[in-house]
């Protein structure tokens, strides 16, 4: 080697030697829901997208099934900065107040493009809400429509008097006591446990979590009501948020963004797919008479008057701005 380059090659070791490690920030997001959920199969994109999008200097690690926080903790977890990140089923906040819960008030809201009209005249106050409480929301998305799972049909209304019923959230307890049902709050892992032990013998949630719980197991008919589309909401805390620079600020609303639209897209196709699993594993699946469709109308029609009393005028300018933009 000449001397010319024996300086070269020295001189280029010293300037790496000198470069500093690129920063790198490591999130933990603890999510509720299993790796099959569709919900976690995005979260899991989104964070391969952040990581891509900042060259692995925002490197978000996802914590799946409640196995870093369990679901009741997650918001706090993340509010006292002990995570900076995490997702949660947004109507568990309606202990709060009554607007976290909206999405899940019985037929206010019963298909895609209402959930969505509901969405965009709700979204401004529960970012403010969040906000209040050093949160800021990154996405949401929504579940498949909620319906019943029973261990027989039901056709009569009546029927359904006594039948103890897993609960998620207020407005499940809620519809479970105007149909004169007995609730029993179960996070969604333990759902075969609750009807294994006898805990509870029906339950109201999507078709997605029918087939991750294995419904067919401990149920056999599926009522297909379609009385709500829930939403999971993801968010971040406010400090650990602004704390970054902002072109890693930039490329995980950007990353958000992208994860709000594919998320409604895998829900509205996840519908389908998941019924038809249900009626694979020999579910059968049955739409409601006409009485227990009477029936849970009118229990929507309830809880919808008695939220608005709860909600105040938050409540009122919400459900108008949302009539006005389905009419």
């Amino acid at each position: 080697m000449t001397i010319s380059l024996r300086s070269l090659a020295l001189t280029t070791a010293l300037t790496t030697i000198a470069l500093p490690a690129a920063a790198q920030t490591a999130w933990d997001m603890p999510t509720p829901y299993g790796d099959a959920v569709f919900h976690t199969q995005n979260i899991i994109q989104f964070a391969d997208e952040v990581r891509e999008a900042t060259g692995g200097a925002l490197d978000i690690t996802v914590h799946s099934a409640g196995s870093l926080f369990g679901h009741p903790e997650i918001k706090d977890a993340v509010r006292r900065g002990l995570v900076p990140i995490g997702e949660i089923l947004l109507s568990r906040l309606a202990n709060e107040n009554p607007v976290f819960e909206i999405d899940s008030i019985p037929f206010l809201a019963d298909s895609y493009s209402d959930a969505q009209a509901l969405w965009d005249a709700s979204r401004p106050t529960v970012e403010s809400l969040l906000a209040d409480q050093g949160l800021t929301l990154l996405y949401a998305v929504p579940w498949p429509g909620q319906s019943l799972f029973l261990t027989e049909e039901v056709t009569d209304p009546a029927a359904l008097q006594g039948v103890t019923f897993r609960a998620y959230n207020t407005a499940t307890e809620q519809l479970a006591d105007i149909l004169g049902m007995v609730p029993t709050q179960v996070e969604a892992g333990d759902i075969p446990t609750a009807f294994a032990t006898g805990r509870v013998s029906a339950m109201m949630t999507s078709p997605s979590t029918g087939v991750s719980s294995q419904a067919w197991d401990y149920t056999s008919v599926y009522v297909d009501v379609n009385a709500w589309l829930p939403k999971n909401v993801v968010f971040v805390n406010t400090e650990a948020f602004e704390a970054l620079p902002e072109d890693q600020q930039a490329a995980l609303m950007e990353a958000a963004a992208t994860a709000e639209a594919r998320g409604w897209e895998m829900s509205t196709s996840e519908t389908d797919v998941q019924i038809a699993e249900l009626e694979n594993n020999g579910m059968t699946v049955v739409s409601p008479s006409e009485e227990l469709a009477a029936a849970l109308s009118a229990a929507g029609e309830t809880m919808t008057a008695e939220w608005l009393e709860r909600a105040g005028d938050d409540g009122a300018a919400i459900v108008g701005a949302f009539q006005a933009a389905v009419q």
